[in-house]
């Protein structure tokens, strides 16, 4: 579960890296909006102001403001990973799930209630997420209608772009610190893994192993959902002898494919959730962390 927000984060790296490619561009020589009649020397200025590129045309050179809303847009993706990471925290700590605990650097109690302790800070972090989609739409808002080339609406750029700099920041300082101090209640997790039937495809496919015709072993299986739900049992409650009277393909062997463990270890491809498989994409994770640390250095 917390690898796939890796692949999220991943991509965030990515299209923030790749951003910089359009920042690398020295507007300077540009003038107003037509250069100057003196003969400068924009590559030479580029490469002592550490620029990898000069602007091609003076008129977008002054009024491209492409740059910033790529950022934007990239911090905005951000953002909308970090709010969902966040949802899932808020509702993890919450006394119906009890999956996890934050640390109370992280929480605050409640104004009324003494014994509730609010994930506030999962909360800001999905909140300022709002924020910083306004920067974005509000900064598409004031170029859509530009001619060329600079005009003075353009100064309303700088707000949106540095604060969305800094609640991204911000959000990263807390985001962080957060996750390394969270507890993990693995109790509550596995008991929670057991419930919503998450097993009964597994039931159909062991009939379909069997012989069964998928859509016969489909039906099948809805009949032994309803008859838990009426009964308010699960899967492995039912007997042998429950499971036969509806299809005599069971045989015992079935109450070691529909443990929670067991159907995750047999989704063993790439990309799946088993032991194995999250292990190799960790350790892929790791190597993909060292050569990004070489690329921020």
């Amino acid at each position: 579960h917390l690898m796939a927000y890796f692949q999220m984060f991943t991509r965030d790296f990515e299209r923030l890296q790749d951003c910089l490619k359009r920042v690398d561009y020295m507007p300077l020589g540009s003038g107003a909006l037509a250069g100057t009649t003196f003969p400068l020397d924009r590559n030479m200025v580029a490469k002592e102001l550490g620029f990898a590129n000069i602007t091609s045309n003076s008129l977008d050179g002054v009024s491209d403001r492409d740059y910033m809303l790529e950022f934007m847009a990239a911090a905005s993706i951000l953002m909308m990973h970090f709010s969902r990471l966040c949802e899932e925290i808020i509702l993890w700590s919450s006394h119906e799930f009890s999956f996890i605990e934050l640390d109370d650097a992280y929480s605050t109690g409640s104004s009324i209630m003494p014994q509730k302790k609010n994930p506030d800070v999962a909360e800001l972090i999905r909140g300022k997420t709002g924020r910083v989609y306004g920067n974005l739409v509000g900064l598409l808002t004031v170029m859509k209608s530009l001619p060329l080339a600079y005009n003075k609406d353009m100064q309303e750029d700088k707000e949106a772009l540095f604060d969305t700099v800094d609640t991204v920041k911000k959000c990263l300082l807390t985001l962080t610190p957060m996750l390394k101090t969270m507890v993990v209640n693995e109790a509550s997790m596995a008991q929670g893994a057991k419930g919503g039937f998450t097993n009964a495809t597994d039931v159909a496919d062991y009939l379909a192993k069997k012989g069964v015709p998928f859509r016969e072993a489909h039906a099948i299986v809805g009949q032994l959902v309803l008859k838990c739900i009426k009964e308010k049992r699960v899967l492995e409650d039912l007997t042998l002898a429950e499971y036969q009277a509806l299809s005599p393909a069971f045989e015992s062997d079935i109450y070691q494919v529909i443990s929670i463990e067991e159907c995750v270890a047999k989704r063993n491809i790439p990309g799946g959730p088993a032991r194995e498989s999250v292990g190799a994409t960790i350790e892929a994770g790791k190597q993909w962390l060292y050569g990004a640390r070489h690329l921020t250095n």
